[in-house]
């Protein structure tokens, strides 16, 4: 589910981190089922993806990714160098300082560091409608919060802790942010599948899970079965700096 739910990132983004790098070298980092990864290859990189899950690499290694398992404070580059390294929906799970200061280690003078999350907001009077269903059924979930104000914010406030973890870490230029805008269509089925991929939402009991589905659909449902949603795919970016 996760692999089919999960949506791509814009091609803007892929071609800008390329155009910026000095070569196509690329690490993925928690490159879960490969969703970036493919994105890379098929403009030209040669990309290792490294992720804990094994399940996840896997699924990636079918798809023809080299992947190895590992969390990315753990992993052993060998001596191995890169060009790119990027964290796709993954950089909230590697400690951002000793993930800044691994990968100012294994890339090239001039190489980039590109870390991005899609942050996805439909239109308000259905959020409110999200928000709603998890005030009623999960209380005190902080997920009803997450409803409660534009996802974007969230996504750059987290965008703003990497920049200042990679500040921490030394050895690479001043942190950029890029911000790339795009939308999605979705029906209720699209959203039902896409729901209990996002964090947290699995570690509900089983019955509370299909209440929210439930209460969540019925929203889509009241809109006429399916919603724009609009996406910013947030990022934070740095140059390598020689030695």
């Amino acid at each position: 589910m996760y692999d089919r739910a999960r949506p791509d990132y814009p091609p803007d983004l892929v071609q800008r981190i390329i155009a910026s790098s000095p070569g196509l070298d690329l690490l993925d980092v928690g490159c879960g089922t490969g969703i970036s990864s493919r994105l890379f290859r098929a403009a030209g990189c040669e990309v290792l993806g490294i992720d804990p899950d094994a399940r996840m690499a896997e699924l990636a290694a079918r798809s023809g990714i080299a992947t190895e398992i590992a969390t990315f404070e753990d992993w052993d580059p060998a001596g191995r160098m890169f060009d790119i390294v990027i964290a796709a929906q993954s950089w909230h799970w590697v400690d951002p300082v000793a993930g800044a200061a691994k990968a100012a280690q294994v890339l090239r003078q001039d190489g980039r560091l590109a870390v991005f999350w899609n942050a996805f907001d439909p239109p308000q009077g259905l959020r409110d409608e999200f928000a709603e269903v998890f005030r009623q059924i999960l209380p005190e979930s902080p997920f009803g919060a997450f409803w409660a104000r534009p996802a974007l914010d969230t996504y750059r406030a987290g965008r703003a802790r990497a920049a200042d973890a990679i500040r921490e870490a030394g050895g690479f230029d001043e942190p950029d942010e890029w911000l790339f805008g795009w939308e999605q269509t979705y029906t209720r089925d699209q959203w039902l599948d896409l729901v209990p991929t996002t964090g947290g939402f699995t570690q509900n009991p089983p019955e509370i899970q299909q209440a929210l589905l439930d209460g969540l659909g019925a929203a889509v449902d009241a809109v006429g079965g399916s919603f724009r949603m609009t996406y910013s795919t947030v990022t934070a970016t740095a140059v390598r700096l020689g030695t």
